[in-house]
């Protein structure tokens, strides 16, 4: 199993990245996918999620700027970050998670890392 992310960088305040994350080894359609975020020194935030058919929920803190989005077709995770702001700034993973009966299985990737600064 593998989520491999991309699309990171440094953006000034007010620019927009794409994240994509490409997953394998399992039948990503059947998953419900999210996007989380940890800043230096906080706790790690669920960012977005999406059920296998499209629902999505966002946080609060980037309601109206972020769009998640899935290609279950090329088993593909995005994240459009729009109007980003210094406090997005983190490293951002993407997480695909499954309950079955009593038994979860969750994956993460490896992160990429998001620096909003002028």
């Amino acid at each position: 199993v593998q989520l491999v992310e991309s699309g990171g960088g440094l953006v000034q305040p007010g620019g927009s990245l794409r994240l994509s994350c490409a997953a394998s080894g399992f039948t990503f359609s059947n998953y419900y996918m999210a996007w989380y975020r940890q800043a230096p020194g906080k706790e790690r935030e669920l960012v977005a999620s999406i059920t296998w058919f499209s629902s999505t929920n966002y946080a609060d803190s980037v309601k109206g700027r972020f769009t998640i989005s899935r290609d279950n077709a090329k088993s593909t995770l995005f994240l459009q970050m729009n109007s980003l702001k210094p406090e997005d700034t983190a490293v951002y993973y993407c997480n695909a998670d499954r309950r079955l009966g009593i038994t979860t299985y969750t994956y993460w990737g490896q992160g990429t890392q998001v620096t909003v600064s002028p």
